[in-house]
This record gives structure tokens, sequence and C-alpha cells, in this order.
């Protein structure tokens, strides 16, 4: 319901107030003539008017004392009596005022909604970031340990453990170089070097470097259908090569034995959509939503198995977005995932 304005309370209290005056006048006293009436009139405006204005001042005065605080409140700002005034006169303020609290109250409810996820997401974050860095920091130290108390001098292990020593190595190196490519992308420090590039053969790059994973796995990695002619888009090929090689080693990790990969470009008029799909294990639906955290794992038990640093599909959901595209999952547990993106056609 619309609250009435401090002028227009002022109008009614001080007519009533007029209109009381006035019958009082006439039932006490008799109109002898019409002077006498003249002046019983004059008399009820000067009512209606000193009513008037007394009211409306002590009306403005209490709600501009009280809309103040609650603007400086909502929005950190202390509104110039005259701009409130000004606003008195022309609007129902009160019903304003109150309109602007109620959406500043569930700005701040989801505000807050937002950072208890923030902060549910953080403590994850530093739990996974500190598991992904103890298991390679621990080998370390203790295939250094063993090798200085000794095991340096037996020929049967020393080579092995620095073998082993030096992959832990590189995992951690994987895993710093990784947070500094988020890093790079999300404050834009790393410009993308944009440039007409055939990303079929991107794509049969990383079939290449990735073959030999494929074949132990029993994964085929293959085109959806022949492409003869070269599927140009305008993208930053280093970047772009990375968000293959994440997407494809991840459908051979996890697909299943003599299972597939299988790569597919469509025309969308402005856009190329590249559609990389397998036949693995799938994600379950709860997870969907959450698979481009960084260091998240749908199946810990089996991403530890496999290795990898847990920022892949992060890394590539920046990079799509860098290049003010979008990438979208479907996915079904049993039956596999299907990762779509898209690229600016050249």
């Amino acid at each position: 319901m619309k609250t009435a304005t401090p002028r227009q309370m002022a109008i009614f209290i001080a007519f009533f107030s007029s209109l009381i005056a006035g019958i009082v006048m006439l039932i006490t006293f008799s109109i002898e003539n019409f002077n006498y009436l003249l002046t019983i009139i004059l008399s009820l405006l000067i009512i209606f008017v000193v009513i008037y204005i007394f009211v409306f001042y002590i009306l403005s005065a209490f709600i501009l004392n009280k809309i103040n605080p609650i603007y400086k409140t909502i929005y950190d700002i202390n509104i110039p009596e005259d701009e409130l005034k000004s606003e008195l006169d022309e609007t129902d303020i009160v019903t304003s005022a109150q309109k602007d609290v109620i959406t500043w109250s569930k700005r701040k409810t989801r505000e807050i909604a937002q950072f208890k996820q923030l902060e549910k997401y953080r403590q994850e974050f530093l739990g996974n970031m500190y598991h992904e860095l103890k298991t390679p920091i621990f080998n370390i130290q203790g295939y250094i340990s063993t090798l200085l108390e000794g095991g340096l001098k037996d020929q049967s292990i020393n080579k092995q453990y620095l073998e082993n020593t030096d992959k832990n190595i590189n995992r951690l190196i994987s895993i710093v170089n990784d947070l500094e490519s988020i890093s790079e992308l999300e404050s834009g420090i790393q410009k993308l070097n944009l440039k007409k590039l055939n990303i079929k053969k991107l794509f049969e790059e990383s079939f290449e470097m990735n073959g030999i994973l494929a074949k132990k796995s029993g994964i085929k990695l293959k085109f959806a259908k022949k492409q003869d002619k070269p599927v140009n888009v305008m993208a930053d090929r280093k970047r772009i090569l990375q968000v293959i090689n994440n997407l494809v080693i991840n459908s051979i990790k996890y697909g299943k034995k003599n299972g597939s990969t299988t790569i597919d470009f469509i025309d969308m008029g402005k856009n190329i959509l590249v559609e990389v799909s397998d036949n693995g294990i799938g994600i379950p639906k709860r997870d969907i939503p959450r698979i481009y955290e960084r260091f998240y794992r749908v199946d810990k038990s089996h991403s530890s198995k496999l290795g990898g640093t847990g920022l892949g599909l992060s890394i590539v959901k920046h990079i799509i977005e860098a290049h003010n595209q979008k990438i979208t999952v479907r996915s079904k547990v049993d039956e596999g995932s299907s990762f779509t993106f898209t690229l600016k056609k050249a």
C-alpha cells in the first residue's frame, strides 16, 4: 500500500483541523452579519496554514532524521538535506526507502551466502593443495634421506631413487606452472596472441604427443568425420593446444579399455564448435558443477593413481573464457563425457 507524502499528510491534517474548528465556531457563535462570516473564514484559513506549516515541518524533520541514517547504512552515503527535502516534495520517499532497504537486504543475504560458499571452497582448495604438494615433497624427502644415509652407495637402489626423486620434482614443477598459468589468465597479465590457425592440425599434434598413453590405455583417438579442408579459427596457439591436450589426456585417463576419444567440428556461423567426446566412466551429475574448481577430484582414489595436477579443467575453462567463449560438458556415469567449446571462426 502506498504511503502518503509528508506534504499530503500535512494538508490532510490541516484541512480536518480547520474543518473541526469551523464547525465548533459555527455551533458556538451565532452569525449576525456577513462580515462576521468572513472573519470566521479568514480565521479558518489562518488555522489551516499554521497547522499545515507546523505539521509539514515536524514530519519532514522526523523523516529526514530517520531516512538519512538508512541511506548512510545501505549506500554508505550522506544525502544532503536539500536533496532529501526535494525528494520529500516530489516522491513518496518512505515507500522508496522501504524498497531500497528490501533490495539492500536481499543483496546482502546473497553476498553472505556467496561468502560462505567461497569460504567453503577456499578451505577445500587449501586442503587439496596441501594434499597435492605433500605427496611429492614427502616422497622427495624420503628418497634423499635414504640416499644420504648410505643408499647412494647401494647400486641396486641409488639410480632408481634418483629417478623417482626427479619424477616428483617434475610433478611439483607441473603444479607450480599450472598455478602460474591460472594466475596469469585471471589477472590478465599474459595477453592472448590471437592468430589464424587450423585447429584440426592441433588435434593431430595432440594425438601424436599422447599416442603412447592412448595405446597403453587401449583408447582409439579419432575424428568424427573425414575433414579434408582446414578448420581455421582465431586463437592463441599455445593456449588452445593446452586446452586440447588437457581434454584429450582426460578422455584417455578416464576412458574404458578399448574405448575411443572422438573429435568433431561444427560450423556455427561466426564460431566453430569443437566437441571432445569419449565413452569412458563419465561424471556423476552432482560433481559436474564443480569439475572446473582447482584440485577438485570427482574420484580421488582413481585420480591419484592416474596422476595429473588436478588443475587441468580449471586451466581449460580460464583459457576458453579468455577467448570470450564458453565451455560446456554433458556426461553420464558409465556412458562417457562430451566437452564442447567454441572459438571464433577465422
